[in-house]
C-alpha cells in the first residue's frame, strides 16, 4: 500500500490499492445469485444491483473527466442539469438506471469502467485539476477519492450478504482523505472553519499506529482506523464506534464527517 505521506509512484500506488479494493468487492458479487442482487442494502431504496450500478456510473464519469475534461463540463450541463432541473436526483437516476439490467450485464459494465479509470487516471497529467462534482480534483486525490467509494459501497454489499471483510493497509487511504476533508465537512453543515487542526492517531489492521496531522495539534481523534473509516464513509454511527475526540474541534467534526463530495449524508442509525 502506498503511504500518502511519502514521495514516489504516489499515483501507481493509489491505482494498484483501487484495483485491489476492487476486486475484493468483485469477489463478494461475482457468483451471486440472480435473487441476490435485489437484496436491501443499509442505504435506503438501494439494493446490491444499486450500489454495483452507482459504482459503474461514477467510474464512467470519471473516465470522462480523466480523458475529456472539456467534455465532461458540457455533459454536466446536458442530461445531467436536465435532471436536476426536473427536482429529480442524478446520482438517484443513476443508480435506478443502471440496477435495471441483468446482473450480468452490470457485472460487465462495472468491469470494464472500473479498468478504464486507472487507465484514465494514469494518462492524464499529474498536475492536472481535473473537473467534478465538488471541487477540482488531481489524478491522485480523484484514485484516493474512487478507493474511498468502492470500500464504502462494498461495506453496503458486504453487510446486505452478511459478509465480513478483512480491514487491510489500503484504509489509510480513507483516513486519509476523512482528514483532508474536516474543513469541507465544516462548511457543508453551515459552520466556520476550524480554528485549529486535528491529529488522527489510529489503531492500523496490523496493530501499528497510523499518525496523521501535526504532531502539536490541540484536537485529536484515537481509535481504530476501520472505525475512522466507517465514521468519514458514514456507514456507521458515531455512537456505535469506538472513537475518541479530545478537543472541541475534534468533538464538533465526529458527528458531521464526510470524506465524499455534495451535500450531508443521512448517515446511519445506531444499531441496536
Amino acid at each position: 500500500m502506498t503511504d500518502p505521506n511519502t514521495p514516489g509512484d504516489v499515483l501507481g500506488g493509489l491505482l494498484a490499492d483501487l484495483r485491489a479494493e476492487s476486486a475484493v468487492l468483485d469477489a463478494l458479487v461475482a457468483d451471486l445469485a440472480a435473487g441476490d442482487w435485489a437484496r436491501p442494502t443499509p442505504a435506503e431504496g438501494w439494493t446490491v444491483a444499486h450500489q454495483i450500478a452507482h459504482l459503474a456510473w461514477t467510474d464512467d464519469w470519471t473516465a470522462l473527466a480523466a480523458r475529456d475534461p472539456e467534455g465532461f463540463t458540457a455533459s454536466l450541463g446536458g442530461r445531467f442539469t436536465e435532471l436536476l432541473a426536473s427536482g429529480a436526483d442524478p446520482v438517484e437516476e443513476g443508480a435506478r438506471e443502471g440496477a435495471a439490467a441483468e446482473p450480468a450485464e452490470l457485472l460487465a459494465r462495472w468491469r470494464a469502467g472500473r479498468e478504464e479509470v486507472p487507465a484514465a487516471l494514469a494518462a492524464a497529467p499529474a498536475d492536472a485539476r481535473l473537473p467534478w462534482f465538488g471541487p477540482p480534483m488531481k489524478p491522485a486525490s480523484m484514485a484516493t477519492a474512487r478507493l474511498m467509494e468502492t470500500w464504502a459501497h462494498g461495506q453496503d454489499v458486504a453487510d446486505a450478504l452478511g459478509a465480513t471483510r478483512e480491514p487491510s493497509a489500503r484504509l489509510r487511504h480513507i483516513a486519509h482523505l476523512g482528514l483532508r476533508t474536516l474543513g469541507f465537512a465544516f462548511a457543508a453543515h453551515g459552520l466556520p472553519a476550524p480554528e485549529h487542526p486535528v491529529r488522527l492517531e489510529l489503531t492500523a489492521p496490523d496493530g501499528g499506529l497510523w499518525a496523521l496531522g501535526p504532531a502539536d495539534a490541540p484536537d485529536v481523534v484515537t481509535g481504530p482506523a476501520l472505525d475512522l473509516c466507517l465514521l468519514v464513509t458514514q456507514r456507521r454511527h458515531r455512537d456505535d464506534l469506538a472513537l475518541t475526540a479530545t478537543g472541541p474541534v475534534a468533538a464538533a467534526w465526529l458527528p458531521i464527517a464526510q470524506a465524499f463530495a455534495g451535500p450531508p449524508g443521512k448517515g446511519r442509525q445506531p444499531q441496536a
